[in-house]
Formats: structure tokens, sequence, C-alpha cells
């Protein structure tokens, strides 16, 4: 008698593998644009209002930096990771990550705006309002991260995962999903585009969380009788 094989209901996202060869201290004043940054360790620098669009960072760690309106827009963090960053107006739109870890962060205001995130991994800490409008996600977790209104609109995600995170008024107007697990999320809020959740898995004690926002895109009335 043959077994009936199971077929997983998602595909889970690639983790980066981040292996951080020995670096360098940064000794530098300002950051540059396009500036070119290779196995350096930033610790507790403060990089507040610095303008460093298009710049490159390269097995780099930035730990317990300030980026307060730091500009990086259109930079690329590769095969780095930032732990305890912290910040308000920090801009990376049109950013490219890859193979980059997020820890800890407590940053409000982050602009990710056309942004490419491939195999990132945010965990810990809280975000308020991030902005990733118009950007492409794929293999990209949030763990144990709080994530109050962060906004999605437009923004392409696949192989993404919400694990013991908090999704509190969330914008999915017009977001693409494909492979997108929030099953295993703490707390799930959609303020806007619930009906974007197509390519989304969700657990069935989330789809009774869910039924008034469910209801009420359809234009459907609760009530007793």
């Amino acid at each position: 008698m043959s077994r009936e094989r199971h077929v997983p209901t998602v595909k889970p996202p690639r983790r980066p593998e981040l292996r951080l060869p020995p670096l360098r201290p940064y000794e530098g004043w300002e950051l540059e644009p396009d500036g070119d940054y290779d196995g350096l360790a930033f610790t507790d620098t403060d990089l507040s209002g610095q303008e460093g669009p298009g710049a490159r960072f390269l097995d780099c760690a930035l730990e317990g930096c300030a980026l307060d309106e730091t500009s990086l827009a259109n930079a690329r963090l590769i095969d780095s990771r930032l732990a305890r960053v912290r910040g308000v107006g920090t801009d990376l739109s049109g950013a490219s990550l890859r193979d980059v870890e997020v820890l800890d962060a407590r940053m409000g205001g982050v602009q990710l705006a056309g942004a490419v995130l491939e195999r990132v991994v945010v965990s810990g800490g809280k975000i308020d309002y991030l902005n990733l409008r118009q950007a492409k996600l794929r293999d990209v977790v949030f763990e144990g991260v709080v994530l109050s209104e962060p906004d999605f609109g437009g923004a392409a995600l696949e192989r993404v995962e919400f694990r013991d995170c908090v999704l509190r008024r969330a914008d999915l107007t017009g977001a693409r999903m494909k492979d997108v697990d929030l099953r295993r999320a703490a707390e799930i809020d959609i303020a806007r585009g619930v009906d974007r959740l197509s390519g989304a898995v969700i657990s069935p004690a989330q789809l009774l969380d869910l039924a008034p926002v469910f209801a009420a895109a359809v234009g459907v009335r609760v009530e007793s009788a």
C-alpha cells in the first residue's frame, strides 16, 4: 500500500550563511558617497546625518551604531551584520541587502522603498514605520521583531517568513506574495490590503482573528440576529 507523500504547503526561505572574517576597526571620519568599505568593524560609531549614497559594505559589522538621518540610498550591503543599530529616518531607499543579518535593531521611519533584500534575517528589536514600498524581498525572515505600521505597498515577497514576530497595522496594498509564511507570527494586524494575502499561508486561528477584516474587505456586515 503506497503512502501519500507530504508536500510542503510553502517553500521555506534560505537563510544567510554569514561567516565574517577578522575585521579591522573603522577609523574614518565621515562616510563617502560611493565609498568602498571592506572587512571593517563599525563599533558604537555615530553615523548620524552622514552621507554615503551608493556606498558598498562587504564583510562588515555595524554594532551599536547610531544611524539617525543617515543617507545610504542605493548602497550595497553584502555578507554583513547590523547589530543593535538605532536611529530615525535612515535612508536605504533603492539599497541592495544580500546575506545580511539585522539583530536587535531599534529604528523608526527606515526608508527601504525600492530596495532588494535577498537572504536577509531581521531578528529581535523593534522597527516603527518601516517603508518597503515597491521593494523586492526574497528569502527573508522576520523573527522575534515588532514591526509597527510597516508599509509593503506594491512590494514583491517571495519565500518570506514571519516567525514569533508582531505585525501591527501593516499596509499590504498592491503587494504580491509567493510562499509567504505567516503561521508562526505572534500577532497579525492588517490595516490595508488584506486582499493581497493570496500567496500567503496563515493558520486556522489567524483566519478567525482576521475574519472581520476579510468580511469588511468584501463588504459583508456581521451582525447578531
